[in-house]
């Protein structure tokens, strides 16, 4: 499996780098990969917490996505999160 994982690791990459912008990224790789991932979860009953270097990630049922959705973004307009790149 570790070589289809960095064969994974390299078609994202390659495929991230043909996007020119945020919206093209969101569209062709991000919504894709998230939706793929949503349906194999939701599939097999499993709801996740990934916490990344500087990410995470929540896969939960459709009752929690808004309410975390929501707790994020008050985070991040708090004056407790750390400051954000301007091009980010």
């Amino acid at each position: 499996m570790a070589k289809g994982r960095n064969a994974l690791h390299r078609d994202l990459l390659a495929r991230m780098e043909q996007c020119p912008d945020f919206d093209s990224l969101n569209d062709e790789v991000i919504l894709p990969f998230v939706t793929a991932l949503e349906k194999v979860c939701a599939d097999r009953g499993y709801l996740l917490n990934i916490y990344g270097t500087a990410s995470n990630l929540a896969v939960t049922d459709e009752i929690s996505a808004p309410a975390l959705y929501e707790m994020i973004e008050e985070y991040l307009d708090s004056s407790d999160a750390p400051p954000q790149d301007e091009g980010a």
